[in-house]
């Protein structure tokens, strides 16, 4: 890598993604030595008893896949270090890691109204066994065979991964500072202004939250919290007068 291309990226930018990277290989290797840095650092629902309340920093450092990894990095990269560039670094990174806290707990919030749902199905006995005995029982990569007892098991226990929440703090952030501006994707042939790119993603995470396919393991409303946090904290510093830093 050219060196002059590497110092050119602002601190905070380079260092979040040198701490991903590490965390990222450190999973696999920790994982060979049958240690599993995903259950400790990931974020859990508060009822785990894998839950700490660390994780809601951690759980943005831990990615479940290379893609993963290299798409939120390389939001980071593109639309991040234009932010810090602006806001400058300690601003950049406080707003970084409140949208990703922020995206937690309505991940969690969310979780937590989804589980009164399965549990309403459920009686007191089979509840009660699941928040007793589940947390063991996935730790051993097992879980219920009755389909209600195993979903709950799931919403308490799968520990959710990665910086989109922040990420998408940041894109809601540069949409709102730099509206206009033509962002390029791969999928698509022809520039899109940053506001319509903004706006769209988030309606297709609305969409997908609630649609809630099978086997869709994406944390859409996590995405949103990013973008509700993100947007409380920009239309805070514009009553201030601090938009753009």
């Amino acid at each position: 890598m050219n060196s002059s291309f590497w110092h050119s990226i602002p601190p905070v930018v380079k260092n979040l993604i040198i701490i991903n990277l590490l965390l990222f290989v450190g999973t696999m290797v920790a994982a060979n030595q049958g240690i599993n840095l995903t259950r400790m650092l990931g974020l859990h629902y508060w009822a785990s008893g894998n839950f700490n309340a660390a994780q809601f920093v951690t759980y943005m450092f831990m990615h479940g896949g290379w893609a993963h990894l290299f798409f939120n990095m390389f939001a980071v990269f593109m639309l991040g270090s234009t932010l810090e560039h602006t806001w400058g670094s300690k601003r950049f990174l406080n707003f970084y890691i409140i949208t990703g806290v922020g995206a937690g707990l309505i991940h969690l919030l969310v979780t937590f109204i989804r589980i009164q749902i399965v549990q309403a199905e459920m009686s007191p006995e089979m509840i009660q066994m699941v928040y007793a005995e589940g947390t063991e029982l996935w730790n051993r990569r097992m879980n219920y065979t009755n389909p209600q007892m195993g979903a709950l098991n799931v919403l308490i226990n799968v520990p959710t991964v990665g910086a989109s929440g922040a990420v998408f703090g940041i894109l809601l952030a540069f949409g709102m500072l730099f509206p206009n501006a033509p962002l390029y994707l791969m999928f698509i042939p022809v520039p899109i202004k940053a506001k319509y790119f903004v706006i769209g993603y988030g309606v297709l995470s609305l969409f997908m939250g609630f649609a809630n396919v099978p086997g869709d393991r994406i944390a859409h409303f996590a995405h949103l919290g990013g973008m509700l946090f993100g947007i409380i904290i920009m239309l805070y510093w514009k009553k201030k007068g601090r938009l753009y830093g």
